[in-house]
C-alpha cells in the first residue's frame, strides 16, 4: 500500500480539525488510491460527534482546494449515525472496513461488525440489479459488438466489487483487492477465465487484449450463477445450512439438484 496519499490526507485532517475542533473524532482513508490507482481521487471517512449546517458551510469553503489536491469530498458522519446505519449500507461500509488506513484518531471500526444477513441481502440486491442492467443494456445495444463491448467494460468495476462483497459474505478478510476479488469468485464457483478477463477490462478498458463483446454470454452466465449462489446462501448457524456456510457448498448442491431434475 503506497504512502503517497498521506500528505493530502493529513492536510484534510488539519482542515477538518479547524472546522470541528474537539468534535472531530477520527479520519480514515480508503479506496482505489490506497490500493495503487494513482489516478483516483483520495477518498476518506471522517467521524465527528455532531454535524450542523454551519459545519457544512465551513467545509464548503475548503472544497475547491480539496478538489485541486485531488481529494474527494470526504464522507463526514456523526459517529452515532455511522454505527446505526451499518445495516443500511453494509456493502459500502464493508468495503471501507476491508481496506483502509487510519489517518488520525482512533480506529472507528474497532468493536463493530456488519451482520452477515444484512450483507447477504445487500449482495443479492446488488447482484440482481447488475443482472437486470446487463440484460437491458444488451437489448438497448441492438446487438452491436461495439456497444456490447462498451457495456461489458463499463460494468467491470461493479462486477469485481460484487465479488469482493461475496468474499466478505464468506468470511474472507483480506485487504488485498485482487485476492478478495478472486476469493469471491472461487467461493461462488465462477469460471476463472471470465473473472480474469473482466478484471482486465476494469484495469485497462479497451486495451486489455480481451474481446469484450464475445465475452458477454459467459459474463452474463457468471452473474446468473453468482445470483443463484447468493440466493441460496445460509449462515453456518442456520438450520437450513446443514453445516454449510459457503457459497461454493450451496452452489454445488443447487447444481446437483438441477442435474437430478434433468
Amino acid at each position: 500500500m503506497s504512502a503517497e496519499w498521506k500528505p493530502a490526507a493529513e492536510s484534510l485532517a488539519t482542515d477538518l480539525r479547524a472546522v470541528f475542533r474537539d468534535r472531530f473524532l477520527s479520519l480514515v482513508a480508503y479506496g482505489p488510491q490506497l490500493e495503487g490507482d494513482a489516478t483516483a481521487p483520495l477518498t476518506c471517512l471522517a467521524l465527528v460527534t455532531s454535524l450542523t449546517v454551519d459545519d457544512l458551510h465551513a467545509c464548503a469553503k475548503h472544497a475547491p482546494r480539496w478538489a485541486r489536491a485531488h481529494v474527494a469530498t470526504p464522507l463526514i458522519l456523526p459517529e452515532h449515525e455511522f454505527r446505526r446505519s451499518l445495516d443500511a449500507f453494509p456493502l459500502e461500509y464493508g468495503e471501507i472496513i476491508r481496506a483502509h488506513a487510519r489517518v488520525v484518531g482512533n480506529n472507528p471500526f474497532d468493536g463493530i461488525a456488519i451482520a452477515r444477513e444484512d450483507l447477504r441481502r445487500a449482495c443479492e440486491t446488488q447482484i440482481k440489479s447488475h443482472l437486470v442492467h446487463l440484460r437491458e443494456g444488451y437489448i438497448e445495444s441492438g446487438g452491436s459488438p461495439g456497444a456490447v463491448a462498451e457495456l461489458v467494460a463499463a460494468s467491470a468495476p461493479a462486477f469485481t466489487a460484487l465479488l469482493r462483497n461475496v468474499a466478505r459474505l464468506n468470511g474472507v478478510t483480506t485487504s488485498d483487492r485482487t485476492d478478495a476479488t478472486r476469493q469471491g469468485a472461487r467461493g461462488a464457483g465462477l469460471p476463472e477465465h471470465v473473472v480474469d478477463d473482466v478484471a482486465a477490462l476494469e484495469q485497462k478498458p479497451g486495451h486489455a487484449g480481451v474481446d469484450a463483446a464475445r465475452l458477454f454470454p459467459d459474463y452474463l452466465a457468471a452473474i446468473e450463477q453468482l445470483a443463484r449462489a447468493v440466493d441460496a446462501w445460509h449462515p453456518l448457524d442456520s438450520p437450513r445450512a446443514e453445516s454449510r456456510g459457503s457459497l461454493g457448498a450451496n452452489l454445488s448442491d443447487s447444481l446437483r439438484s438441477l442435474g437430478a431434475a434433468d
